[in-house]
């Protein structure tokens, strides 16, 4: 894999601040010119450190005001991919993870309420083949959402 640089590190915490922003003005901040910010940028896409882009939306303004992790327990762990298979036709959804402990899996849901959160856990989410236990975590208040300090972390040498 190709190094990142300081340069690379300042383009990525700049854009992931605010990925709207303008390369001149990238550029400007980070003094050298749009075109080696351009470039640098296709670099980081073409080496998977960019995955995307696109616009953060508020799932309350859309009227899912309940925000829960659900612990899944699974017959066996090596059903984990049938049943993101499954969840993937739940929109509601949005995160899945394999993990250790006492849960196989651990998903990230929105609700519009609790009671249709009891509906897409007693109606959809228990009824996957697979799925033998849920436990239930609703987030009261989002503290922090934010991503890994690329400045923090430097090129292996």
């Amino acid at each position: 894999m190709e190094k990142i640089d300081n340069l690379d590190r300042k383009i990525l915490n700049i854009v992931m601040r605010n990925a709207r922003i303008a390369s001149k003005d990238v550029a400007l901040e980070c003094g050298v010119s749009r075109a080696a910010i351009h470039q640098r940028i296709q670099r980081l896409i073409e080496m998977n450190v960019i995955t995307g882009s696109g616009y953060t939306v508020d799932p309350k303004i859309l009227g899912y005001n309940t925000c829960t992790y659900v612990g899944v327990k699974l017959e066996k762990g090596s059903m984990y991919r049938d049943v993101v298979a499954e969840l993937e036709n739940i929109k509601e959804v949005v995160e899945c993870h394999f993990t250790t402990g006492p849960y196989s899996m651990l998903i990230k849901v929105y609700a519009k309420d609790n009671l249709d959160l009891m509906k897409l856990l007693n109606d959809r989410i228990q009824h996957i083949p697979g799925v033998t236990e849920t436990e239930t975590l609703i987030s009261l208040e989002q503290s922090m959402n934010r991503q890994i300090d690329v400045e923090q972390i430097k090129s292996k040498k």
